[in-house]
């Protein structure tokens, strides 16, 4: 029987939602609210989850508004302490904590531990976002403000909203998808370009020759997105790069001495 040939066929509104005929459910959204009997499989469904989505934006943002300047550090979670990368982070953290940024991690070990533990030996806020994994991590002891997220989305948005620059240790499948997210955005131009500074010219030397013989010689990217990346090896110079591309690009300088002196 054709569409037309119902014209009396029952309707439900539910706010933007449109429903007829035998997709209107057996009961109202009141009784599946105040009804505690049955499965709890609701609190597992696409709705739920959008709500889920929206409070950690929320708590997030809240976090997170009044942070100031800040540079995000990636890298592995698998460096071990006592190596030059993981003192190298420290040292990055340190310089950026005392001219007067915070520093963002992703609360977990190896280089994040590392940068933590930088910031706060630096004067500096030391933030940690971390993420639910399979394999619990749980936040670093050097954290000063925490946010443990359960989508990766969410955590992201964090990173790019509130940096101002991205400062990559050598590290794995996380690392790069951080990076060439950030890389993305800018080149693309949904963010205002900012700093990316690969440290580690032994590790990273590899890739950015494959980027500028393969993919910048196929047409592929320009020379101007290659340019987006800067490699670094001394602590020192990771700083000051960071500080003067800021001074260039007319962004105040943050108070020397971290935000949390």
């Amino acid at each position: 029987m054709s569409v037309n040939s119902e014209p009396h066929r029952r309707v439900r509104r539910q706010g933007p939602v449109t429903l007829r005929g035998n997709q209107i459910p057996a009961t109202t959204t009141d009784q599946r609210l105040l009804d505690r009997r049955g499965a709890a499989d609701w609190v597992h469904t696409d709705p739920w989850r959008v709500l889920r989505i929206q409070a950690e934006f929320v708590e997030g943002f809240g976090l997170m508004a009044e942070l100031g300047p800040a540079v995000s550090i990636f890298g592995s979670a698998r460096t071990a302490r006592a190596t030059a990368e993981f003192d190298a982070a420290e040292r990055i953290a340190t310089g950026l904590a005392r001219v007067g940024y915070s520093v963002i991690t992703g609360g977990g070990p190896g280089i994040m531990e590392a940068a933590n533990k930088g910031a706060a030996e630096g004067g500096g806020v030391s933030v940690g976002l971390g993420i639910e994994l399979p394999r619990e991590q749980g936040l670093n002891e050097f954290v000063d403000i925490g946010l443990e997220f359960r989508y990766f989305f969410v955590r992201k948005t964090m990173f790019i909203k509130y940096s101002q620059a991205f400062v990559v240790m050598p590290g794995g499948f996380g690392t790069m998808d951080e990076l060439f997210e950030a890389l993305t955005l800018v080149e693309t131009g949904k963010i205002t370009r900012f700093p990316i500074v690969l440290v580690g010219s032994s590790y990273w030397a590899g890739l950015v020759d494959w980027l500028r013989e393969r993919v910048l010689a196929e047409g592929k990217i320009s020379e101007r997105d290659l340019e987006l990346l800067t490699i670094a090896d001394d602590p020192d110079e990771v700083v000051a790069l960071i500080t003067a591309a800021h001074a260039q690009a007319g962004i105040a300088p943050p108070h020397p001495g971290g935000n949390g002196s």
